[in-house]
């Protein structure tokens, strides 16, 4: 069985207040991309696709992966939107049998992560880091007012890496290009994609509250803390 990683790092981050995109700033000295890639790598995947501005590809290698030890890795420039930078990194990653997709901007998934998402992408097909919300969720309506709240045992935040049977998100990602401009789907990630354009069953498994995204100054703060 082949393995592939597909790390999504296209995006400019820019609720960061930083000139330079999130992905490239340095968590406890080391940049947020090279951490998040060398979970990966360490992991021991076949094939590692990195997903970046087009513009960014000598930095990159340069920068952030060959001083931290990621050698080999195929740089591929991202699209307009996240999914048509996933689906260019699928592309990439052709021949594969699984693939692991995960957000360049969250460095502190760890390999028990990455071993139950394969896993349950195994048995199911599909399978989703993710973890029971703390809060009381509402649903508002369109004035702001609270409408609903639903059971919070039965939700779940939704984390990466997504991790599924290769030729499973391709369909899906194939199908999403030809009905996207057309489609009133709002598609939010990749699971979304195989439930409602395969109608497939996707796995959720236990991520971890460490696994948080950096999106914004205070995220980086809190896993300096972590780390």
């Amino acid at each position: 069985m082949k393995r592939a990683a597909v790390i999504v790092a296209a995006g400019k981050g820019r609720r960061m207040q930083s000139d330079l995109p999130k992905q490239y700033l340095l968590l406890k000295g080391i940049p947020v991309l090279a951490r998040s890639c060398r979970i990966f790598s360490d992991y021991g995947v076949d094939l590692l696709v990195v997903v970046i501005p087009p513009e960014d590809e000598t930095y990159v290698r340069e920068e952030i992966l060959r001083p931290y030890g990621i050698d080999g890795a195929v740089l591929v420039p991202g699209g307009k939107e996240r999914q048509d930078s996933v689906y260019q990194g699928l592309l990439a990653a052709e021949g594969c049998d699984l693939v692991m997709i995960h957000d360049g901007a969250r460095p502190l998934a760890d390999r028990e992560i990455l071993r139950r998402t394969e896993e349950a992408a195994l048995d199911c097909g599909a399978a989703v880091a993710a973890v029971p919300v703390k809060d009381t969720i509402k649903i508002a309506d369109p004035e702001g007012f609270a409408a609903a709240t639903p059971d919070r045992s039965l939700l779940w935040a939704i984390q990466t890496p997504q991790t599924f049977l290769y030729p499973e998100i391709r369909e899906a990602h194939e199908r999403w290009q030809r009905e996207k401009e057309s489609s009133s789907l709002k598609i939010t990630d990749d699971a979304m994609m195989v439930e409602e354009l395969l109608k497939k069953p996707v796995k959720l498994v236990m991520g971890s509250y460490r696994n948080q995204k950096i999106t914004t100054p205070e995220d980086l703060l809190m896993m300096e803390a972590w780390i």
